[in-house]
């Protein structure tokens, strides 16, 4: 048991494993150990170490399979989370896979500093526990990752990390799933391609609606390119791209968000908004998801779109223009998020962004060629053009709840069970209020099979 609690201690949440950390942690653990390490450090330091790392996963595994675990979660963002939490109140053990090296791993390593929750708090707190009174409106990221690890440690979820799943199937024999993932962190430390097997009566797909970073590589002349390309989830800050030209592709709201603070710290901004976009107001969209509770969504978006037109007028001046399909029309059945605006319209109008509306044909150099024949100089691109969902290359058999694009086929409210225990959560385009829901309503119908 020392072993296992002493990787525990130095397994940081939001950090892989250090052997550094670990070995210090273990000399200092004066209630397991002689109060002078005396030979041992320098074993210890080494092949013990080694030794520990690579067997701590084996135990685990082994151990969460003895206590018998009834779910298997796919996935340790707030919606896994929100599922471990829903299960943990109503006493049934689970096993929570997560891929990477810690949980959120989208908001902990993969988003930009200045993100901020988009809804008011109440509707983006988990189940069975609130955002505390001292928090503000609309959460940045640096409290809402607090929140998470406060989340945590208060439902003691204990993910196990770096578990890549290659494959989920139902086994119509035993009425269980097979999972199969394979262990990141042992089959680099010890060179091997180790896969490890885990079964359970229940599945829940929890991977999020953000999974795979997606970037278009299909522009002739891409790797061409003389300067710095991104992705969304590799921005982190303005503050690098000072008085460079600076290229935003996609207009979803991460990418009118990093334009806003490319100007904010002195970029010369462009960005390429080809599709029609819906602005709202953080106060529209609150308006609209009470006005929801009570009215269709044909009404609702008749509502929105009005008030959009009075507060930000004729947007086809600045080259944006509005779909003819009202916005929660279009974000239910496309997936696609209105624009909530926290900055950009200003700085559209205003000049300080500058609006592309033709599509990229190629790149050469650091020269950009539109379809409109215009070419433009850039020193860096970030494409802020979304992400693949990865699941259909790994659940197997499911030809009822999930698309190949990841999405859930039966309608809302019934989307979130399939069949043979299969569920979702988090994939129903409503953020974290639908996710939260969701992992209550999970959590309630396998206790009312057990």
């Amino acid at each position: 048991m020392l072993h296992r609690y002493v990787i525990y201690r130095c397994r940081n949440r939001s950090h892989p494993f250090d052997s550094d950390a670990c070995l210090k942690t273990l000399l200092t653990s004066r209630q397991q150990l002689p109060t002078s390490p005396g030979p041992f450090k320098g074993l210890l330091g080494g092949a013990l170490i080694f030794h520990l790392c690579k067997t701590l996963d084996r135990v685990d595994s082994i151990n969460m399979q003895e206590q018998g675990a009834v779910v298997i979660i796919v996935g340790a963002g707030p919606s896994g989370l929100a599922t471990a939490a829903c299960l943990t109140t109503l006493s049934i053990p689970y096993l929570l896979l997560e891929r990477e090296d810690c949980f959120a791993s989208l908001w902990q390593k993969y988003s930009y500093d200045r993100l901020h929750l988009h809804l008011k708090k109440q509707f983006c707190q988990l189940p069975h526990m609130s955002f505390p009174a001292s928090f503000p409106t609309y959460v940045p990221k640096t409290m809402f990752l607090q929140y998470l690890d406060d989340y945590v440690s208060r439902f003691k979820i204990n993910p196990l990390y770096q578990r890549n799943v290659v494959s989920a199937e139902y086994d119509d024999i035993s009425k269980r799933w097979c999972v199969k993932a394979r262990n990141i962190n042992a089959s680099s430390c010890s060179g091997d391609d180790r896969v490890e097997e885990y079964t359970a009566r229940f599945l829940v797909v929890a991977t999020g609606e953000a999974t795979d970073p997606y970037t278009p590589d299909q522009i002739e002349g891409l790797d061409t390119f003389t300067g710095e390309v991104l992705h969304s989830t590799q921005f982190k800050s303005g503050k690098d791209f000072q008085n460079k030209n600076v290229l935003v592709v996609g207009s979803g709201n991460s990418g009118l968000e990093i334009a806003v603070d490319l100007v904010n710290h002195g970029a010369k901004t462009s960005i390429v908004v080809r599709s029609p976009v819906h602005f709202l107001s953080r106060e529209m969209v609150f308006l609209a998801l009470v006005l929801l509770k009570h009215f269709e969504v044909g009404l609702v978006d008749s509502m929105m779109v009005m008030l959009s037109k009075l507060v930000y007028r004729d947007l086809s001046k600045y080259g944006i223009r509005r779909p003819e399909e009202g916005p929660f029309y279009m974000k239910a059945k496309y997936g696609k998020y209105p624009a909530i605006d926290v900055g950009a319209y200003e700085k559209i109008k205003s000049g300080e962004i500058q609006v592309f509306t033709a599509e990229i044909t190629s790149i050469s150099g650091n020269n950009i060629q539109f379809k409109n024949g215009s070419s433009h100089p850039f020193d860096t691109i970030v494409f802020c053009t979304g992400f693949k969902r990865s699941t259909n290359s790994w659940l197997k058999g499911d030809d009822y709840l999930l698309s190949e694009e990841g999405i859930p086929k039966p309608r809302y409210p019934n989307h979130w069970k399939g069949k043979n225990g299969l569920y979702c959560v988090g994939l129903s385009r409503t953020g974290l209020y639908g996710a939260s829901a969701d992992a209550q309503n999970i959590a309630d119908d396998i206790k009312s099979l057990l």
